[in-house]
């Protein structure tokens, strides 16, 4: 009976999101979050599972080539007013933060544009990080807990620290 039912709940989730065909993430917080996204309304307008703590800005200037979803993960933020562009298999923890735009220094009710957030292939943001406007981070870069990444590190196989960050180490 349970195989049944986890059967007819997959089949549920991909008529709702196509674009999971290929991840084996059917499970009860998925079910949650359909609950909280499809029933509740809350982060209706993102294509893919939102978790219901999680705030998505703009969802349609975000270019997702990752094999997880941003705001999957719990209290994340993402605001893509200026575009996210997202590498394959990139990974989010907890509260991390993606922040597109910012305000003009002369006058705080108008926004700034830049370049869109451009993160490579292989990258892993950890815990409570913070990515800001116009930040390119190249493929297999580790962003460590707690880190606000203020500029560019398109080199790749690194690992950033800090506020504002820098290299750790290279990673093999």
């Amino acid at each position: 009976m349970k195989k049944i039912l986890r059967k007819i709940f997959s089949g549920f989730i991909l008529l709702l999101y196509p674009q999971l065909k290929d991840k084996a993430i059917v499970n009860r917080h998925l079910f949650i979050y359909v609950f909280s996204q499809k029933i509740l309304g809350i982060e209706r307008h993102a294509p893919w599972p939102v978790h219901f703590t999680s705030k998505v800005i703009c969802p349609e200037n975000i270019v997702n080539g990752c094999a997880e979803t941003p705001g999957y993960s719990i209290g994340s933020y993402i605001d893509a007013r200026n575009g996210i562009e997202l590498g394959q298999k990139v990974y989010f923890g907890p509260r991390v933060s993606l922040i597109s735009m910012n305000h003009q220094e002369d006058d705080f009710e108008k926004y700034t544009y830049s370049e869109p957030i451009k993160i490579g292939d292989n990258c892993w943001l950890a815990t409570g990080c913070i990515v800001l406007a116009g930040v390119v981070l190249g493929a297999h870069t580790i962003v460590a807990a707690g880190a606000v990444v203020t500029k560019s590190f398109p080199e790749g196989n690194q690992l950033l620290a800090g506020n504002p960050a820098r290299i750790i180490r290279k990673i093999n």
